[in-house]
């Protein structure tokens, strides 16, 4: 169960890598994130793909660019982050020693 949960941390972290990286290098193609980003075209497609479908890019003739959503986003990013790091730290301490006599 925490194993999709971590996959899916780490692929929200790369999709928030893909927004930060198209905001500092706008409008920007996939073949330039993949080599900034040192990763599969592949995996930028699919990040752009799933951004886009969420608001955070869209697409132009010159490449992906960032919508006010992805600013919005960024600009708030720190305190979300901070409040799932919370919500996680309330569930290890409550779970702490509960399952160690198993």
């Amino acid at each position: 169960m925490l194993q999709k949960l971590l996959h899916e941390v780490e692929l929200v972290g790369r999709h928030l890598e893909v927004i930060q990286v198209v905001l500092e290098n706008q409008p920007i193609g996939i073949l330039k994130l993949s080599e900034i980003m040192n990763i599969p075209s592949h995996r930028v497609r699919y990040s752009l793909k799933v951004l886009e479908q969420l608001g955070y890019i869209k697409a132009s003739p010159s490449g992906a660019v960032a919508t006010e959503k992805a600013s919005e986003m960024v600009s708030n990013m720190d305190e979300e982050i901070d409040a799932l790091i919370t919500i996680l730290v309330s569930i290890k301490n409550r779970n702490s020693g509960q399952f160690q006599n198993i």
